[in-house]
This record gives C-alpha cells, structure tokens and sequence, in this order.
C-alpha cells in the first residue's frame, strides 16, 4: 500500500533530523514511485491546490497582529499590570508568566512567538528574584500552549481547514478550556511558590501605576473580546476579522504606544512572512499524504477496525488520546493535526462525537507534545533562554502535565464542555 510506504518513509526521515515538512514531501516522493499512474507533476498539484483557501488568509495576518503587539511596548507594560496585582501572592511572579501567554493568546494564536517572546521578557526577571532556572522555564513552556486555545488560535484555523469545523464555532470552544488551563497552572505555581518558599515581588502597592499599566495594557485585553464578538454575531468572517485585527494593532501601535516606525513595521512583517511560511509548508506537506489516505480509504478502514476491536466509544476516545499523545511528542502540532484530522474525525462521527468537540481535545492533546521531550518546542525555546538543561526543566513540568492531562480528559468525555456559538 502506498500509505505504509510513505508513512515508514516519513518515519526513517524524520528519525534521521530532516525538517518535518521536508520529510513530509519527500516520502511522499519515495513513496508514489512504485505508481504507474502518480508521479511529480502529481505531487506538485497536490501542494498548490491545498493552499487555495480562502479562510488560509487569515494565518499571515493573526501572526502580524500578534508581532505588531508584542514586538513594541505593549508586553512589558502587561507584564508591569500583572506584576502589580499578582506577585505579591506565593507563585505569585510565576503566575504573572500564565496570565501573560493567557492574555498574549487572544493577540498571537501562536505557542512558539508566545514563548519567544514572553519567555525573554519573564524567565530573566524570574532568575533574578530567585527562582529556580528550570522551573521558570518549565512555567513558561506550558504556559505558552494556553495561546493556542484562547482564541485567534493558528491550530484551530488548520483543523477547521481540514475538517469543515466552523472556525468561529472551534474559537468560541476553546475560551473555557484555556481559562481552564489558567487557572490549573496558576495553582501549580501557587502550591509550588508556598510549599518550596520561592520569593515574591515586594515592590509596594501603587494605584496610578497600576491604573496606568492597566490602561497601556488594555488594547491586548480587548481584541480576544472584539474578536468573538465579530464572529459570534456574524459581523465578519474569520479572515475578514484578521485583516481588522492587523488593522488595530497598527493603530494601537501608533496612537497609543507610539512605538512603531518603519524598521519595527519591516522586521514585524519579516517574522509574520517567516511563522506563516513554516506553517503554509507542512499544510502543503501533509496534502498528498492526506489525498493518499482518502484515496486508499483508510479513514473508513480504521473506523471499522476501531469499532470491531475497542467497541465501546469511551475506548475508542481513549484510544484515539494515546494515539495524539505518542505522535505529539515527536511531530509538532500543525503537522500532527494535518495528519490525524482526516483519519479520527470519521471516527469521532460514528461514535456521536462533534467536530468541534474533537478538535479542542486533539488541540488540547497535542499542545502537550509542544512542551514535552524530545521534540518540545516551547520546551527548547524556554531552556535555551533560561540556560539550563532540558531534562531538569521536564521535572519541574510534571505537576503541569498532570493539569493538562486532566482537562484533557474532562474535554473528552465530558461533552456538556464544549461551548458553543
């Protein structure tokens, strides 16, 4: 079969350090030679064709909105407001780390610029005041994957992509499990901050300072906000909403920051190009070996082979977990959803599971492996910054991954959760 070449091609590729997009393309070369009827001209009309969506548009301008925010005045005056009101509690500088890649979530939508950019701005400040380098870094990792569920969220645009879900409807779902995630990463730092002593911001209380953080960092608290209610009356589509989100960043950057000329507006669109391009590549990677599946009916193979041999439907969601778990911690997140969507979300239609339902489970899932060895991005991107070595930072990470895996599991089976437009 086609499909297993190319999957043990992908698989040896892969193992041996090839970028996963890359790997991708090339098994998926590799792997149709044996076909009489499918060759390059195939694969490279395959690769264009997937990149014809409309609702595509709106990664490019989710990423500029998010590097024309942060990438000026507006994260360390977040950071000053949060730093106001939470550090004097135990965990107290660790849980301003949460509530930051919380609130940056509803500016970027992506984990990697989250933890870049929050990550340089907290993990110092943290070491300074005493804090343990690993466990920084290990608060900051997970708690920039909460960006991908607090809506605009690029994951989700790639899952509706792929699975027909409503883009407005997977935003609105994902408010309550990354609230959810906040708050049970919050406690972590809390119970850490008191029962290990970690030290607390002691700078005394000021309320003008406070109000005037809060009113510099109220345009990032507003736009999660006017987002959902733009699509949740039906005001703008999802890509019509980006393009005014870009459109509110840049006259919030000049109006209120004062903080963007041309050099920051060249770099911002630079990195916007760069994210979206490493993004738009392993969309177009995974759409031969996607085309492949359906043609070889696999999908509706495997939703047999899974109803005759697990049978009951909470072993069947159970499955389909572990299943997201292994491959989560060795593909990243946009390649893995592009993988899984077409083979689980049949699945997930024959055991009365809701698309939408599903892609907050498999993004909730997969956002794990993002902090998890040995293919962790956030989890390279915060040891590198902190300095210290990625296995010490994985058993600060423990208490977090049982956070995670238990909201994971009340979003699997617990459907009631899931809010909807």
């Amino acid at each position: 079969m086609l499909s297993i070449l190319i999957f043990c091609c992908f698989v040896v590729l892969a193992l041996i350090g090839m970028p996963i997009a890359h790997s991708l393309i090339v098994a998926s070369e590799i792997g149709l030679i044996p076909s009489d009827r499918l060759g390059v001209d195939f694969i490279v009309q395959q690769l264009v064709t997937q990149t014809q969506s409309f609702p595509l548009v709106a990664i490019p301008f989710f990423m500029l909105t998010g590097s024309l925010m942060v990438g000026g005045k507006l994260g360390q005056h977040l950071i000053d407001m949060l730093t106001q009101m939470m550090g004097r509690f135990h965990g107290g500088p660790a849980q301003v780390g949460v509530l930051s890649s919380t609130i940056f979530g509803g500016v970027s939508g992506s984990a990697v610029a989250d933890a870049s950019a929050i990550g340089s701005l907290l993990i110092p400040w943290l070491k300074k005041l005493g804090y343990p380098p690993a466990f920084a870094a290990g608060t900051l990792a997970a708690a920039a994957t909460i960006d991908i569920l607090i809506p605009p969220s690029i994951p989700m645009i790639i899952y509706a992509l792929v699975s027909s879900a409503s883009i407005g409807a997977l935003f609105v779902a994902g408010i309550l499990p990354g609230i959810l995630m906040c708050i049970g990463f919050m406690a972590v730092c809390y119970v850490q901050g008191r029962r290990r002593n970690f030290p607390r911001d002691n700078t005394p209380f000021n309320w003008t300072q406070l109000r005037q953080s809060t009113y510099y960092a109220m345009p990032a608290l507003l736009l999660p906000i006017l987002i959902i209610i733009f699509l949740r009356f039906g005001i703008a589509t999802p890509t019509e909403v980006s393009v005014m989100s870009t459109l509110y960043a840049l006259v919030v950057s000049v109006a209120i920051y004062h903080d963007l000329d041309m050099a920051r507006l060249r770099h911002s669109i630079i990195d916007a190009g760069l994210a979206t391009a490493v993004v738009m590549l392993i969309i177009m990677a995974s759409s031969v070996i996607g085309w492949v599946l359906t043609f070889e009916q696999l999908p509706a193979a495997f939703v047999e082979f899974a109803k005759n041999t697990l049978g009951q439907p909470w072993m069947i969601i159970l499955s389909m977990n572990v299943i997201m778990l292994a491959i989560g911690m060795f593909i990243d997140l946009p390649a893995a959803v592009l993988l899984l969507t077409p083979m689980f979300v049949p699945l997930a239609s024959a055991i009365g599971m809701d698309t939408v339902q599903l892609g907050i489970m498999m993004i909730i899932n997969l956002s794990i492996g993002l902090y998890h060895p040995p293919v962790g991005t956030t989890l390279f991107i915060t040891s590198s910054i902190a300095k210290v070595k990625m296995g010490q930072v994985v058993m600060e990470l423990i208490p977090f991954y049982a956070v995670a895996i238990c909201i994971l599991m009340l979003y699997s089976f617990v459907p009631a959760l899931t809010l909807r437009l």
